[in-house]
């Protein structure tokens, strides 16, 4: 349980990541959202508790909660605080969505540095998708 009451995600922070801080919790607390380790009305710790908790500035976690509220993930109210949105399926999918484009992109890169012909991508592509299926 978090003090906060729910139980909140524990937030990696990786030096080693080329990712700035506050996207790093960014997408911590998405993912958190939207495998439903979070749920709509779930409280968030206050801005500064999770940079307490953290031992981060307050201006990283403020950043990452503005990201999370700009995009419809979190709702904050002046005195409360900020909860898990409502979810919106069809927004929760265009994300998952995203996330599956940013994947697929890399792993075009690295196939093309292994000079891997599109063909043959696409047929390991087949080929897992069948397998994940079965």
């Amino acid at each position: 349980m978090h003090p906060n009451g729910g139980d909140f995600v524990d937030i990696k922070l990786s030096n080693a990541s080329e990712k700035p801080i506050y996207e790093q919790i960014t997408e911590q607390i998405k993912q958190a959202i939207i495998t439903g380790k979070l749920k709509p009305g779930d409280s968030l710790p206050s801005i500064r508790s999770l940079a307490k908790e953290l031992k981060i500035s307050v201006m990283t976690t403020k950043r990452a909660y503005s990201d999370l509220e700009r995009d419809g993930f979190i709702v904050t109210f002046a005195g409360k605080g900020s909860f898990v949105a409502e979810r919106n399926q069809e927004f929760l999918r265009e994300e998952l969505l995203r996330q599956v484009e940013e994947h697929l992109s890399k792993a075009v890169q690295i196939a093309k540095l292994a000079g891997i012909e599109g063909k043959e991508l696409i047929d390991l592509l087949s080929m897992l998708v069948e397998e994940e299926l079965e």
